[in-house]
């Protein structure tokens, strides 16, 4: 029987389900805290009455109203800092500090005042008022979201206080945040600072909510109600794409970010001129955090020419030589070394790496594949299929043809990337693949890897299918993130008194 109990209808109630399950410590595969419910219908039932009542209620207030929940959530995130920072450590093997403290919780704080401050502003409302024809409208709320969080990002992303759930309250939305069953605990911890800002400002029941984890025809159904408005999700292609078709086939928006390989294309001016840089920038990036960032640099295209095979033998002994951390969970080791096997199986040739760790918990050794332009080409739907964790494929080209076939042969993506001079033979090389690339990624950078989101206005982390589900999404970046959890909604002939404040003139 589970010990934890769910956060719905403003409480925290026993879950209906019967089923149950643990946080594992990555360093050593053990389970750790409490026992977590696996929720039913029965609890996803009460969840959706609950916020759709909400919405009737919240639904005309104004954005100060939640701009003030926004930032008192973030008041009450701080006051726990240690806590949580430490709680999430130890359910991710992610490090306290630099990553947790320093990094991943300050943006997380920094996002919902953000958030607050689009909310309050308005502006991402865009309102406009044809007067002369007595037509106004204006982005507002869609109605109860549900917001499914990943498993690498468990404060910047979880589901109850990452970026899409911030998006959607900015909106005016009550949202139903699914935690990850790899880190529970610290959901619970971050749901028991929201419950606090909810009655601080005066929300009612059933505005945010969260249940655990849910079993999938039960969150499918969940995604078919008409009771929901909109989901917001974040993991594994197969999970995407499940809830994409589910929301697609009753017209539902739905948001997913599913999987990227990002990748990185070398010039030949650069590779001579930077090499040794590459070597450290590339390593850094595609190991750091045991390479589970959606941005990873999991596929570099080398130039010809003899710079190329010691650039790589570089970077094997990096790879070879750098410590080996922690994966996630269970599920994210057995899943990489699934995808290491399917890349040699196809004819990838493994340079270092490949196999579990010797040591405790979920460990695989730094893994680097290398496969000729050809060899991919022949079968670039399998070498394209993303390897998450630190893991990276490198593909050698004999011309620059190759290069631009390789280009034109990718998937979407959230990333691409391009190291070049500004040399002629570059500069000519970037002009043929910039038009092709462009049209693939979500992100366009030169002389930069991928790996860093910034909380920008002018961010777009999204791409096009299989990246994202639409070629318009991105998860950071505001006010555009906010407008994903809205409808335009139109007001024609309508009387002033019965319209938004932003739409009336005087």
């Amino acid at each position: 029987m589970s010990t934890a109990k769910i956060f719905v209808e403003g409480s925290w109630q026993p879950s209906a389900g019967t089923r149950t399950f643990q946080a594992d410590d990555p360093r050593t595969g053990e389970a750790v805290g409490d026992t977590f419910p696996v929720s039913n219908w029965d609890d996803l039932d009460k969840a959706l009455t609950a916020a759709a009542a909400c919405d009737r209620t919240t639904r005309d207030w104004s954005g100060d109203r939640f701009a003030a929940l926004l930032d008192a959530y973030a008041e009450e995130l701080e006051a726990r800092r240690e806590e949580i920072v430490n709680l999430a450590s130890q359910e991710t093997a992610l490090p306290v500090s630099p990553r947790l403290n320093d990094g991943e919780f300050p943006r997380t704080v920094n996002q919902l005042k953000t958030a607050a401050g689009e909310s309050r502003d308005g502006s991402w409302s865009t309102p406009i008022i044809d007067a002369d024809n007595n037509i106004r409208s204006m982005y507002r709320s869609i109605g109860p979201v549900f917001v499914i969080g990943p498993n690498n990002f468990p404060l910047a992303f979880n589901g109850i206080s990452g970026g899409d759930f911030a998006a959607a309250v900015a909106a005016g939305n009550p949202v139903i945040a699914k935690a990850h069953p790899a880190h529970p605990g610290t959901s619970r911890l971050l749901a028991e600072c929201l419950e606090k800002a909810l009655g601080k400002t005066g929300f009612p029941a059933g505005f945010v909510q969260m249940i655990y984890e849910v079993a999938p025809e039960d969150g499918l159904k969940m995604i078919r109600d008409p009771r929901l408005a909109a989901v917001g999700f974040t993991g594994s292609q197969k999970a995407g794409v499940a809830i994409k078709e589910a929301a697609d086939a009753l017209g539902k928006p739905v948001y997913v970010e599913m999987s990227s390989i990002n990748p990185v294309f070398v010039l030949p001016g650069y590779l001579e001129d930077s090499g040794d840089n590459l070597v450290n920038e590339f390593s850094t990036s595609c190991l750091m955090g045991s390479g589970q960032f959606c941005t990873n640099p999991g596929l570099v295209v080398l130039p010809p020419g003899e710079e190329t095979p010691r650039w790589i033998e570089a970077v094997r002994g990096r790879f070879a030589e750098a410590a080996c951390n922690p994966l996630l969970a269970a599920g994210v080791k057995s899943s990489l070394l699934n995808s290491i096997e399917r890349l040699v199986n196809a004819g990838a040739q493994l340079l270092s790496g490949g196999k579990p760790a010797d040591s405790e918990g979920f460990v695989v050794q730094n893994t680097l594949l290398q496969v000729d332009a050809a060899t991919f080409l022949q079968n670039s739907e399998t070498f394209q299929q993303e390897a998450f964790g630190n893991s990276s494929l490198l593909v050698t080209t004999t011309d620059a043809e190759q290069m631009a076939a390789i280009a034109d042969a990718l998937e979407g993506q959230l990333t691409g990337v391009v190291y070049t001079t500004e040399e002629p033979r570059d500069e000519a090389l970037y002009r043929d693949l910039e038009p092709v690339l462009r049209r693939k990624v979500g992100r366009l950078l030169n002389n930069k890897m991928p790996t860093g989101v910034a909380v920008s206005p002018a961010m777009n982390h999204g791409g096009p299918f299989p990246a994202t589900g639409h070629p318009g999404f991105t998860a950071v970046g505001l006010p555009a993130s906010i407008r994903r959890f809205a409808m335009l909604e139109c007001y024609d002939n309508v009387p002033e008194h019965r319209l938004p404040a932003a739409l009336r003139t005087s």
